[in-house]
C-alpha cells in the first residue's frame, strides 16, 4: 500500500488557468475579497506582534494591499507574498514575493511567526502534509490563518451538472471538486498538532442572470475544473442547455435570476509553546463543581 499523497488536483494545469486568469483576475475578486475581510478580522482580534509573515497563494497581492490600509499592518513586519504563478506575482506590490508551490514550502523550522492563505488550500493534494509543513516552518507560538471553499460551495451548479449529464450521456464525470467540511477541518488542525484550532463558516449567496455568467466568473477567478479525473469531454451546447433549465427551474428567484451558494471557512491554529494555556488534567480542579453553584452533592 503507498504512502504517497493523493492525486485528486492537476497543479500543472492549475499553473496555466491562474496565469491565463492574471490579466482578468480583479474582476472577480468578491469572493477573495470577503476571504481577506474575514482573514483580516482574525487578525484584527489578536494582541500579538508578527515580524516575519508569509502568504501562501496570494494571487495578485490583494491581500497585502488591503493589509496595508487597515490599522492592523501595525503587527506585522514583513510580509512575504507568494505564488503559483509568475503572472499573478508580477502584480504583487509588496518588497518580498516568491513563486512556490504550496505543496512545497522552502522554508526552515521555527522561522516565521504568521503564515495566511486566502482561497488557495483547497486545491493542494495532501492538505494534511501542507498544514504539517506550515505549523514546521512556524515559530513557537506561531499563528496560522487559512481561508478555503467549504462543502456547499456550488452544491447548486454541481447537482443541475451531474443531472443533466446522467440525462445527456448517460453518466457523469468529476466536474467541481469535492471541498472540506468545517468538522472535519477542526479534526484535522488537532491531527496536525495545531493549539487551540478554530473554524468559522461564512456562507455567501451570489445572484447571477444567467448559469454562464457564474461560469465566466470560475473561470476568471481560475477555479475552473482541474481534477485529474475530470472528463475530458467538454460541455456541449446540449449540455449547457439542460443544465441552464435544471438551473432556473430549481434556483430562480422571484426576478428570474440564479443563486450561487459559496462557503468561505475560516481556520486558525497556533503552534504549541509552554506560555499557552493548558487544559487542567481530570481530577486537578480545586473548587467542586457543587460547591461553585452552591447545591447539595448527590448521587444519580
Amino acid at each position: 500500500m503507498s504512502d504517497s499523497p493523493p492525486h485528486l488536483f492537476d497543479r500543472r494545469l492549475l499553473v496555466a488557468r491562474r496565469n491565463r486568469a492574471a490579466r482578468g483576475f480583479a474582476q472577480a475578486h468578491f469572493l477573495r475579497q470577503r476571504a481577506i475581510e474575514d482573514t483580516l478580522m482574525t487578525l484584527s482580534a489578536i494582541n500579538r506582534q508578527f515580524d516575519l509573515a508569509l502568504e501562501l497563494g496570494a494571487g495578485d497581492g490583494g491581500f497585502g494591499r488591503a493589509l496595508a490600509d487597515m490599522p492592523v499592518a501595525a503587527k506585522v513586519g514583513l510580509l512575504i507574498e507568494s505564488d503559483l504563478s509568475p503572472r499573478l506575482s508580477a502584480q504583487q506590490s509588496g518588497p518580498a514575493r516568491v513563486i512556490l508551490d504550496e505543496e512545497q514550502l522552502p522554508f526552515g523550522d521555527d522561522r516565521l511567526n504568521l503564515v495566511v492563505s486566502t482561497l488557495a488550500l483547497h486545491t493542494v493534494n495532501d492538505l494534511p502534509g501542507v498544514l504539517v509543513q506550515i505549523r514546521r516552518a512556524l515559530k513557537p507560538d506561531g499563528l496560522f490563518i487559512g481561508t478555503l471553499f467549504g462543502g456547499e460551495t456550488l452544491k447548486e451548479l454541481r447537482g443541475c451538472l451531474m443531472e443533466a449529464e446522467i440525462e445527456i450521456r448517460g453518466g457523469y464525470g468529476p466536474r467541481i471538486a469535492p471541498f472540506a467540511e468545517g468538522a472535519d477541518l477542526i479534526d484535522l488542525l488537532k491531527r496536525t498538532a495545531f493549539q487551540m484550532p478554530v473554524v468559522d463558516s461564512d456562507r455567501v449567496t451570489v445572484s447571477y442572470e444567467h448559469p454562464l455568467r457564474l461560469m465566466a466568473d470560475l473561470r476568471a477567478m481560475a477555479e475552473s475544473n482541474i481534477l485529474y479525473d475530470r472528463p475530458r469531454k467538454g460541455l456541449n451546447r446540449a449540455l449547457l442547455q439542460k443544465t441552464t433549465e435544471l438551473y432556473f427551474e430549481r434556483f430562480a428567484d422571484d426576478e428570474g435570476r440564479i443563486n450561487a451558494t459559496f462557503e468561505i471557512i475560516t481556520l486558525s491554529g497556533w503552534k504549541a509553546h509552554e506560555s499557552q494555556q493548558k487544559p487542567l488534567r481530570p481530577g486537578s480542579a480545586k473548587t467542586r463543581l457543587a460547591d461553585a453553584l452552591g447545591v447539595k452533592e448527590g448521587k444519580l
